[in-house]
């Protein structure tokens, strides 16, 4: 059995993507405090703008630009998969919930999953109906 050797030049790109979305996704959790059990606003921001990310940039360096080894795991896997953060989505659910406010954690679950879905599929349609030079 062959065992796979890891590209370093493609694990750079995905810890540069990882570091560049972790810190923003702090940022915007250090800008927009949030106290517990109330609506989780930088949760749902940097999922949205994460879905919205991805299905810009997972289209467009897929169907419209040639090509390159580091691009996509730089931008899908490393930013996007840092910026988005779906295991705090779920822990943030757990504990509104958990807080007496059941009806406020579906609400957010439900809004989150939608609001991420529509995004991500906005973007994926504007990328392919967009016409680049």
């Amino acid at each position: 059995m062959v065992t796979p050797v890891a590209d370093p030049q493609r694990v750079a790109a995905i810890l540069c993507g990882g570091a560049t979305g972790a810190l923003a996704r702090a940022g915007l959790v250090e800008w927009l405090d949030v106290p517990p059990g109330r609506w989780p606003w930088p949760t749902l921001i940097a999922n949205v703008a994460g879905a919205l990310l991805l299905g810009y940039l997972a289209t467009r360096l897929q169907e419209r630009l040639p090509p390159a080894t580091y691009r996509r795991p730089f931008a899908a896997t490393g930013l996007c998969g840092a910026l988005t953060t779906f295991s705090t989505f779920q822990v943030e659910l757990i504990r509104i919930a958990r807080a007496g406010h059941p009806l406020l954690a579906v609400t957010y679950g439900a809004t989150s999953l939608l609001a991420c879905l529509a995004a991500l599929t906005a973007a994926t349609l504007v990328v392919r109906r967009a016409r680049f030079v």
